[in-house]
């Protein structure tokens, strides 16, 4: 690789002068660029050389809610030649705001002294847009669907005693299908959460034990018509996980017993566990999932969240068990049904 600086390089400069929504500099001495890639003025709405001799107004172009966090972040890498990443907003020329996730890092020579800085700026607006509409979305469903649902549920119980034996078979109905409406909204704001976190999904050592036990013993309050069994006690081990591992199981409960046709759902939980995993089994009696649906039934492939049969809850758990570095399928039962299998590494 030749010794001259990456920004004096042509073949550098054309490479990244070529990218859509990506920005790029690099000083070889503190506040002076010595390369802006085009990509700038497509982000910034400037063209590089307003601001190639003078940092300062790069920080003018920062949002003022943000300008004083991001002025921090940089003279700290630069002071300490450190690498560093934040996000924060700039305003282009016409008003108008675009996010930006910015990375710093140091290049260093043979002897391990810094020899030049390089900046990446990636436009990342429409993922701060969805992410947004995802928050707006969890709120309504959480605040105003949750709560007029429970308006709802409690008017319902109210007429039981003002119904005759045809019309409470009615009423139990719309009562277990609001309950179905509420539970979902939990499901919702579970998946949204997971989906704009802003940090890596953080994974610690889990009971497993009494995440099992306390959603069996929920699940069988919230179905009564159902039958659950275990077919050994739950192993005493900790997983790598986090809070949400009652979350996989809740939705997997549900989903064996609101997806079973037979007139009573029964639900065997039955475990493994091997050198450094742990293999949860969730066996029901319906209808059985077909070899096609198998994957899809995550969300899993180009058919995404839309797939036949999937619903948010099956996507959330893949999502979670795959974060903890685990996996989970689907097998048939025997004589029918289908068999949810959730593999967890145990815990360091």
């Amino acid at each position: 690789m030749s010794n001259e600086s990456l920004g004096k390089r042509r073949d550098f400069r054309a490479l990244f002068d070529e990218l859509d929504g990506v920005a790029l500099w690099t000083a070889s001495e503190p506040g002076e660029f010595e390369y802006i890639s085009a990509g700038f003025e497509e982000i910034w709405g400037l063209p590089p050389e307003e601001i190639k001799g003078d940092m300062s107004k790069l920080i003018e172009t920062i949002h003022p809610e943000d300008r004083d966090r991001v002025r921090a972040n940089i003279e700290e890498s630069t002071r300490e030649l450190r690498d560093t990443e934040y996000e924060g907003r700039v305003v282009r020329p016409d008003g108008s705001v675009r996010w930006t996730l910015n990375r710093q890092v140091m290049l260093r020579d043979e002897a391990g002294n810094v020899s030049e800085i390089v900046g990446i700026s990636t436009d990342i607006t429409d993922q701060k847009r969805r992410e947004q509409e995802l928050e707006l979305l969890n709120r309504i469903i959480r605040h105003d669907i949750r709560n007029d649902m429970a308006v709802v549920l409690g008017w319902a119980e109210m007429l039981d005693d003002h119904v005759d034996d045809e019309g409470r078979e009615y009423l139990q109905k719309i009562l277990a299908s609001g309950e179905h409406v509420v539970e979902l909204t939990e499901v919702a704001r579970e998946y949204v959460e997971t989906v704009v976190s802003d940090e890596a999904l953080t994974v610690e050592p889990v009971p497993l034990r009494s995440v099992l036990e306390t959603e069996l013993s929920l699940r069988e309050e919230s179905f009564p018509e159902a039958e659950f069994s275990l077919e050994n006690s739950p192993p005493d081990v900790e997983v790598a996980a986090n809070s949400m591992l009652s979350s996989v199981f809740r939705n997997l409960l549900n989903n064996a017993v609101q997806h079973n046709d037979a007139d009573t759902p029964h639900i065997e939980v039955s475990f493994e566990v091997r050198d450094d995993e742990v293999e949860v089994r969730i066996a029901d009696n319906g209808l059985g999932i077909p070899d096609d649906h198998k994957e899809t039934i995550f969300g899993k492939g180009e058919r995404g969240l839309g797939s036949p049969g999937t619903g948010i809850g099956l996507y959330l758990v893949d999502t979670l068990v795959t974060e903890y570095g685990g996996e989970i399928w689907v097998e048939d039962n025997k004589p029918t049904g289908a068999i949810f299998v959730v593999q967890l590494p145990l815990a360091a």
